[in-house]
């Protein structure tokens, strides 16, 4: 072990290879201790990791790695429940909050990550975008909230969607990263067709993620407007990359066979919810492979609208679904703790 050696693990960024490269350079270890080390923090949480064999026959390594070791998820300071839903807060090291919801599922549970505090794009209907922008997330930060929902919450996190506060595609690096490192098998064992990342549109984003070979990932698009002018009103990335732009890098990104993408469409009552906005819609959409997911409206401080009432939901919803879109109404949960979808950020 060399001079190397205070130098802090942050263990939660680092994907299993970079952790074994770490293992080699530090401490003249390999693949046997990283493996053990990510086993006893990721699927055990890390308490005990001394009493791991693996270390208990090496008092001295331990001793050294114990005092390199940072394990610094983020300090959960409230959790609010509303039926089986779970909304916490996150306290980060700078004394910024990052809000997080586990969403309990017929046979899993899904937890809605956040990769920023605040959010830069500025979407209208979101109360993310009305804090500002603070800071992009920390590979670790991102990672944290799973390892908290796991292991101090109790909970057992199959399905993870990158759909919290803010772009992640604004935080592309750090994002990816954390899908390497909850993707391993050696750790917190997420397959990657049970991840979903969510853009509002960057396309330079849809883009990268393109080249990079991840077939297995989900893409989800928030769209909000048939046309440009609705959906510009709405969202300023519109103004950037309008919906001719991002129609033609989704039809050049790499599917797997049978693979859809996700739209994601908030129905607001008087803005995007006619017939004529439906048809327009289905227009987009065509002839891309697409599931969309209709969200009715959540309040948020400062956007005086409304939400739509269930007939319209329906209406909206069958206009699609007589074009062929194959429609699924998402009927909001977490409103009233303001978990739901673009309330997080009223911290």
């Amino acid at each position: 072990m060399n001079a190397l050696k205070e130098e802090k693990i942050d263990i939660l960024g680092l994907p299993l290879d970079k952790l074994v490269n770490v293992m080699q350079v530090q401490y003249g270890k390999g693949p046997f201790h990283a493996e053990a080390l990510y086993r006893e923090v990721f699927k055990k949480g890390g308490g005990d990791i001394g009493h791991a064999p693996e270390f208990k026959g090496s008092p001295r390594l331990w001793s050294v790695l114990e005092k390199a070791i940072r394990l610094s998820p983020g300090r959960v300071e409230k959790t609010i429940e509303e039926e089986g839903l779970v909304k916490f807060i996150t306290r980060l090291s700078d004394e910024l909050a990052i809000e997080s919801v586990i969403i309990p599922m017929t046979r899993h549970n899904t937890l809605c990550v956040s990769s920023q505090v605040g959010c830069k794009m500025g979407c209208k209907f979101c109360q993310t975008a009305r804090m500002g922008f603070k800071r992009s997330l920390t590979t670790s930060e991102i990672v944290g909230q799973v390892f908290n929902a796991r292991h101090l919450l109790g909970h057992d996190i199959k399905n993870l969607v990158f759909m919290g506060m803010g772009e992640p595609f604004d935080n592309f690096d750090a994002v990816m990263t954390a899908v390497r490192v909850l993707n391993s098998q050696k750790g917190c064992d997420i397959a990657l067709r049970h991840m979903t990342i969510s853009t509002c549109g960057v396309v330079p984003g849809i883009e990268r993620l393109a080249l990079m070979n991840l077939p297995n990932i989900r893409l989800a698009v928030s769209i909000n407007g048939p046309d440009d002018t609705t959906r510009s009103a709405l969202m300023p990335v519109n103004r950037h990359w309008p919906l001719a732009a991002l129609k033609k890098s989704l039809d050049a990104y790499p599917l797997p066979p049978r693979g859809v993408f996700l739209f994601e469409y908030i129905l607001i009552k008087g803005v995007n919810d006619s017939r004529e906005h439906a048809q327009a819609l289905a227009r987009f959409i065509h002839p891309l492979p697409v599931r969309l997911n209709l969200i009715p409206y959540n309040p948020v401080t400062g956007f005086d609208h409304q939400s739509p009432s269930d007939e319209q939901m329906h209406d909206f919803a069958q206009t699609l679904t007589d074009k062929g879109v194959f429609v699924i109404k998402r009927w909001s949960k977490g409103r009233s703790v303001s978990a739901g979808c673009g309330q997080l950020g009223k911290i």
